[in-house]
C-alpha cells in the first residue's frame, strides 16, 4: 500500500458514486480503487482487493449496507468503513457505532465535510501506523468527535429532512396506487432525485411507505415506494 489509503467507494447511485470519487482525487493519500453499486458485487471487490477502506452507503436494491458491516467484521477484515448516507434511524446510527464504523456522514455532503472526514481518518490511520506505543495525546486524537455530531431524537426529523416537504411527499405518494420512483417523485414534486430518495427512505423506515423491486424486461429491477394502508 505504500502512504496510499486504497478506497472502495459502495453506493448504489453511479453519479454520487462518481462525485465521491472526485472528491477523493482532491485529497492527498487517497486512491480509488474499486467501485461496486450492490452488496453482493461490493463482497466481491473485498475479497479480491482488500481496501484498506469503504465509502458505504446503506441503501441498495439488493440488501441493506449494514449487511455488508457484518460480512467484514465476520471475515476479521482489516478494512475500515465511512458510511456516507441518508439514513439517520436511531437503529442503523447504533448498529453503526457497535461495528466500530469509522465515521458517518450524513446526505445532502459538501466537499468541506468529506474532506475534512477523510483528512481526520488519514491522521488516524497514521497515528495508528507511526509507533508501537501511542502517547496520551494521540490516544484523545483517536477518540475524538465524529464528523457526524448531531443527536437523533426518535419522533423528530434528522437533519435533511423537512415536515412541509415531507406531508407533500406522503401526500403525493397516497395517490399513486401503482407507486412510484425516486426519479419521477422528483420530477413531479420538484426536488433531485437523491432528495427525493432520502424522503422516500426515510418514511420506509417510519413505516409508512414500503417499497417493492418491480422486474421490467430489461436492466435492472425498478424501486418503487408504495403507501401503507
Amino acid at each position: 500500500m505504500g502512504n496510499t489509503i486504497e478506497v472502495l467507494i459502495v453506493e448504489d447511485d453511479m453519479r454520487i458514486a462518481q462525485i465521491h470519487e472526485k472528491f477523493l482525487e482532491q485529497i492527498e493519500g487517497f486512491k480509488t480503487i474499486g467501485m461496486s453499486h450492490t452488496i453482493e458485487e461490493a463482497k466481491i471487490w473485498l475479497d479480491t482487493i482488500k481496501p484498506d477502506l469503504i465509502l458505504l452507503d446503506i441503501y441498495f436494491a439488493d440488501n441493506l449496507g449494514t449487511e455488508l458491516i457484518d460480512y467484514i467484521r465476520k471475515k476479521d477484515m482489516d478494512t475500515d468503513i465511512i458510511l456516507i448516507t441518508a439514513a439517520a434511524e436511531v437503529e442503523i446510527v447504533k448498529k453503526a457505532y457497535a461495528s466500530g464504523v469509522i465515521d458517518f456522514l450524513l446526505k445532502p455532503l459538501t466537499l468541506q465535510r468529506f474532506n475534512e472526514c477523510l483528512l481526520k481518518y488519514k491522521e488516524k490511520k497514521t497515528i495508528l501506523n507511526s509507533t508501537d506505543r501511542l502517547q496520551a495525546e494521540d490516544i484523545k486524537k483517536l477518540w475524538n468527535n465524529l464528523t457526524y455530531a448531531g443527536e437523533l431524537e426518535k419522533g423528530s426529523n434528522p437533519k435533511g429532512i423537512d415536515s412541509v416537504t415531507k406531508e407533500k411527499v406522503v401526500t403525493y405518494i397516497q395517490n399513486c396506487d401503482e407507486g412510484i420512483t425516486a426519479e419521477k417523485l422528483g420530477n413531479e414534486i420538484g426536488i433531485s432525485r437523491t432528495t427525493a430518495r432520502r424522503y422516500l427512505e426515510h418514511l420506509m423506515h417510519e413505516k409508512v411507505i414500503f417499497v417493492e423491486h418491480i422486474y421490467g424486461y430489461v436492466g435492472r429491477p425498478e424501486r418503487r415506494y408504495f403507501i401503507k394502508k
